[in-house]
């Protein structure tokens, strides 16, 4: 098979399975998994798909939500690094908010069982916190969304406008320097703004991947972050304009 041939199918693989990993791919091709990587390095340069930690996900449709099956292989390593270092910014009697991300998910696993209290729109972290004792869960409900097992909508956003918390922990999907902050679903945006809005501080959680990136809806400004969590992958001119702008950078090692 041609090497054209080749880019092409595994193009058509990952869109039909929106999430394939490395040791699949190598199988399917009958290549070695390093050829493989080089592939994909080749087709996300091309802008056809986006490595993720090992394999690749479809980006064939941007502005849907991602699915937690296809979330949890992308970047994992990084996501749980920087879950961990975030956890180290929690107290005893603070109250936080947490969004639906994968990030926020591994925050709610290795959070320790403190006297807190928790708004989230996330289902998965609101069961993850169910199982410790001292902490006070409130779900925002609203419309669900299922594949990323999250409330969204005016009543979600509604019910935020009640509460006053010290953090807000978030994700998103681009980190853009003039852009901003950006998420695939206007919905999440939308209510991403409002956890931020509710927050004395805000800290975002994102890998280094996403930095450059610009996706469909707009979030907010760079600026209104106070502190970015992310990996020592991060380029160092994102790093020195964040820091330019006020906002702390924490790069972790994976």
């Amino acid at each position: 098979m041609l090497v054209a041939e080749r880019h092409r199918k595994i193009v058509e693989v990952v869109n039909e399975k929106l999430s394939v990993r490395v040791t699949e791919l190598s199988k399917i091709f009958q290549v070695t998994e390093e050829t493989i990587r080089r592939d994909l390095e080749k087709l996300e340069k091309e802008n056809l798909l986006r490595r993720s930690h090992g394999g690749a996900v479809s980006i064939q449709d941007e502005q849907s939500e991602v699915s937690y099956a296809e979330r949890e292989i992308t970047n994992s390593m990084e996501k749980k690094a920087i879950a961990i270092e975030a956890v180290k910014l929690i107290h005893p009697g603070d109250q936080i908010v947490l969004d639906a991300s994968t990030t926020a998910w591994y925050m709610a696993k290795e959070m320790p069982d403190l006297p807190l209290t928790v708004i989230t729109n996330s289902i998965k972290v609101a069961v993850e916190l169910s199982k410790k004792d001292q902490v006070k869960v409130i779900s925002t409900g609203g419309m669900l969304l299922p594949k990323s097992l999250s409330y969204v909508g005016p009543l979600a956003e509604r019910s935020l406008n009640m509460y006053h918390v010290n953090k807000a922990f978030i994700s998103c999907k681009g980190v853009h320097i003039e852009g901003g902050l950006s998420d695939s679903n206007e919905w999440q945006a939308l209510l991403k703004r409002q956890m931020m809005a509710i927050a004395d501080q805000t800290i975002l959680m994102a890998d280094s991947t996403k930095f450059g990136v610009r996706t469909f809806a707009h979030i907010t400004d760079i600026g209104q972050v106070n502190c970015v969590l992310t990996d020592s992958k991060i380029e160092e001119l994102y790093s020195k304009a964040l820091e330019e702008k006020g906002v702390e950078v924490r790069a972790v090692m994976v």
